[in-house]
């Protein structure tokens, strides 16, 4: 997505996200130094570290300027980041990906078995630091982790199927997105000792903005252009998983309707597999058909609801830098696609 959020330019959390990038590589490293590459490859290669800022801004939101964060909120942080990049290694595979962040994908370079294992090794960790921060993390972590896989089970059980539900799409989608976000908040928060009613609040928020961050993403992959989104638009339709435009753009029925199925079907693969279909000529025609949809504007709004669940929960906390701070970046997220839209 396009600017950075304004989350992240926050100094004080600019300076606790250093203090993560630095506990993460050390959190990776093994005995055999073969493993310690293959699992700091994608550590090495950087990112937004989303769910980290999430977490430690949520610490923070009791006071009227944030601080530094302690030493217990930056491991919580790490724990969430090393379970976010212990699936991106399961979802390379699955996918048969080649790049990751502008590097060679782990499964690309040393194989599906190593990245697999690497992955298993990178949830072990978060795992095993959750652990050291009391049993409800612990706890909290180890169903996150069983959720996150529920929803990729649910969305692999629909690829190529055209009568996907939303219902079926929110349900994966709370799973494999929205649920980790809501863990980085909360987790942040119960670290930092918050009362319980200000946990259940942050963790709202952050499923709230995990749903909103899923919808918005697969909007971009129907109107971005590649250089844009920095990888090739309309993945999600080559693949086969059919979003909330595209649902939608069936359910309401009629000739667009008709249009759009005759193009998937010459999109999926007809002897059982789910390669995908090279067709870029027919890709092309589905995504203009979508975004010239009511489809893309209807799913922005349901964006936006959701984005106004998640600040309705926080209200009553306003007023300090941290809840402002989480409040803007949800505005920043509906801002990537309303132009596009």
């Amino acid at each position: 997505m396009a600017a950075a959020s304004p989350l992240l330019q926050l100094p004080v959390l600019q300076a606790d996200l250093a203090r993560v990038e630095d506990a993460l590589q050390a959190s990776v490293i093994a005995e055999d130094s073969f493993l310690t590459e293959v699992a700091s490859h994608l550590i090495l290669a950087g990112g937004k570290r989303v769910r980290p800022a999430f977490a430690v801004t949520s610490a923070a939101t009791s006071d009227l300027v944030m601080g530094a964060a302690s030493p217990e909120v930056i491991m919580g942080a790490v724990s969430v980041e090393l379970v976010h990049l212990g699936s991106l290694y399961h979802d390379d595979v699955m996918d048969d990906a080649t790049t990751r962040r502008t590097v060679e994908s782990v499964n690309a370079r040393w194989g599906n078995l190593k990245a697999i294992l690497a992955g298993d090794y990178l949830l072990a960790k978060a795992s095993e630091i959750a652990a050291s921060l009391g049993t409800e993390v612990a706890g909290l972590l180890a169903a996150t982790i069983a959720k996150l896989c529920e929803g990729q089970i649910l969305e692999l059980q629909h690829a190529f199927d055209q009568q996907r539900t939303e219902d079926a799409y929110l349900r994966s989608i709370d799973g494999k997105t929205a649920s980790l976000l809501g863990t980085a908040c909360r987790v942040g928060a119960i670290v930092a000792g918050l009362p319980r009613p200000q946990i259940d609040a942050l963790t709202t928020f952050g499923n709230s903005f995990g749903m909103a961050f899923q919808i918005v993403d697969d909007l971009l992959d129907v109107t971005s252009t590649d250089e844009e989104l920095g990888k090739p638009a309309g993945h999600d339709l080559v693949e086969g998983t059919y979003t909330l435009p595209v649902i939608r753009t069936l359910a309401a029925g009629g000739a667009e309707a008709d249009e759009l199925r005759s193009l998937l079907v010459k999109l999926a693969p007809t002897d059982g597999s789910i390669e995908p279909v090279d067709d870029p000529d027919t890709l092309a025609l589905a995504r203009t058909l979508l975004r010239s949809s009511a489809s893309v504007r209807g799913s922005l709004d349901t964006a936006r609801a959701y984005v106004e669940a998640g600040q309705r929960a926080l209200a009553p906390y306003a007023g300090t830098e941290a809840v402002t701070a989480l409040e803007a970046a949800a505005e920043h997220l509906l801002g990537t696609v309303r132009a596009a839209a």
